[in-house]
């Protein structure tokens, strides 16, 4: 068995984690919550380095840009998959400019999703 890989989820919504965590772990992925940028944030610095962040945009103390952001300055390259109900072009670029290395709308659909967590871990190996 290889290191099981760990996904940090960051969402305020406790259904939406709640979704994407069952989703993940019945795919055999170890799994992490936080319900806002801060938490995820104080999660990765005390060490639980996810090899995957899968974050919301609209959240409080600290968004998911400011995450993606912060991901990008501070460790080492931790892929970041937006999920968010923002689904205009703008909200997608915004999200790649701020360093998002992919990016999912919800409702989101959980074969997309896990194809594109499986091609995000692929390319940090």
């Amino acid at each position: 068995m290889g290191v099981m890989t760990k996904i940090l989820i960051v969402d305020d919504s406790q259904t939406l984690r709640t979704m994407l965590s069952d989703l993940l772990k019945s795919n055999g992925i170890i799994v992490s919550e936080a319900t806002n940028g801060k938490e995820a944030q104080q999660q990765i610095e005390s060490g639980e380095r996810p090899d995957l962040v899968i974050t919301d945009l609209v959240m409080p103390e600290m968004n998911g840009y400011e995450l993606c952001r912060w991901i990008k300055a501070n460790t080492q390259r931790i892929p970041v998959l937006v999920c968010s109900t923002k689904s205009e072009e703008f909200d997608r670029y915004w999200g790649m400019k701020q360093g998002a290395d992919a990016y999912i709308t919800k409702p989101f659909h959980p074969p997309e999703l896990l194809k594109t967590v499986k091609q995000l871990l692929r390319s940090v190996v």
